[in-house]
């Protein structure tokens, strides 16, 4: 686009700076309002598959990513013995390492420092309060009472997105898939050399991730009730409870969890909006638009790539429609792949019935979609 944009983004998680940083590097001009008060980062540890890195490389911070976390390239898939079945490698896209484990903090961390050194400022403790599209640009008021007009409005605002629910209301809510993760930061085994994971074909899965030398991560997805939430005072004993059919290396880990504190618990929804990702000059785009299961560890290598690209489709359009979708047209299919494929897995793994459409995409299985997702974007 021969004319720089003015663009607001709406949510400063893994998505959002990332479009902030490329947006910069690209010469529009480009405000982060995030409704936190700093960029914490809920949870522990987060993988970053090849395609996820090879982004992180074309907004400069590649490096920083793994210096910060633990790069490595084998799958090791176990029985719950913790006997090994099979090592699987990680293929790679283009240079890109072919996997890295990070903390979530370190992750945020690295992001803000390049959205700081772009230039862009980060509005914390602020959202949207009211937007208006005429066509030609956004008016947009935020909740600290300050207006603006911008060119374009991203919200990288999460599963339970609020800009989400202003374009179609309770339509497309998130889906309650009947599982839910536990994560819990514990000493890296050293033979935790890439992610564990350990599965019997019940409803538990367990697996361990590396994210520096000295840690790694402890998840566990495990079916249950809708309106459970675990006992903050022992839910340490919960998650032992529900992994005590595991042996080898996740009970080592699991003897490493003492107490309830850092144990973190989420319930693993998904988001399918089938309308269009943006309207107007208003767009939803990673969690927001399309949230996926964690079986293909896909769900922020997503937001990421769903970031570069619309820089990529903003700087080859002459106007902000004809960019917006060509957009959509390119991410949508891969995106909906990801979450399709995404929740088979996790049925197939946890015992639970699959339909014929998921028998189909189970063929290609977890191997066979690495391959495809090292490849363009």
């Amino acid at each position: 686009m021969a004319t720089p944009l003015r663009v607001l983004v709406h949510g400063g998680g893994i998505g959002g700076l990332t479009l902030a940083v490329a947006l910069a590097r690209s010469g529009h001009t480009v405000e982060v309002v995030e409704l936190r008060d700093e960029l914490d980062a809920l949870g522990v540890g987060i993988i970053q598959p090849s395609n996820a890195l090879h982004v992180m490389g074309e907004i400069g911070v590649l490096d920083a990513c793994v210096a910060a976390g633990f790069e490595w390239e084998v799958l090791t898939i176990c029985d719950p013995a913790g006997a090994t079945l099979a090592k699987i490698p990680q293929p790679r896209m283009g240079d890109a390492p072919a996997s890295n484990g990070i903390p979530r903090p370190e992750l945020a961390r690295v992001l803000g420092d390049a959205t700081t050194a772009a230039g862009v400022p980060i509005r914390f403790g602020t959202t949207i309060s009211e937007l208006t599209d005429d066509g030609a640009g956004v008016e947009v008021t935020l909740s600290d009472g300050s207006r603006g007009r911008w060119d374009l409005v991203v919200g990288f605002d999460g599963i339970g997105s609020p800009l989400r629910s202003r374009l179609y209301g309770d339509r497309y809510a998130p889906e309650y898939t009947g599982f839910a993760n536990w994560r819990v930061t514990v000493p890296r085994l050293p033979e935790v050399q890439g992610v564990v994971v350990s599965t019997g074909r019940t409803s538990t899965k367990a697996l361990l991730t590396p994210i520096t030398d000295e840690l790694m991560y402890l998840a566990a997805v495990t079916a249950e009730e809708a309106d459970f939430r675990p006992d903050p005072a022992r839910a340490h004993e919960q998650l032992r409870e529900r992994l005590a059919a595991f042996g080898g290396p996740v009970a080592q880990a699991l003897s490493e969890v003492a107490s309830p504190d850092g144990v973190v618990y989420s319930r693993i929804s998904q988001v399918t909006v089938e309308g269009p990702w943006h309207v107007g000059r208003v767009v939803i785009a990673g969690d927001a638009a399309h949230a996926s299961t964690p079986n293909l560890a896909q769900g922020a290598a997503m937001a990421v790539e769903d970031a570069l690209v619309l820089v990529h489709s903003l700087d080859a359009y002459e106007d902000v429609p004809s960019a917006l979708a060509a957009w959509e047209e390119r991410r949508r299919a891969r995106a909906m792949f990801v979450q399709n494929l995404s929740r088979a897995i996790l049925k197939e793994e946890t015992g639970s019935p699959t339909t014929p459409a998921e028998d189909a995409l189970l063929k290609v299985g977890m191997p066979g979609a690495a391959h495809v997702l090292v490849e363009p974007y």
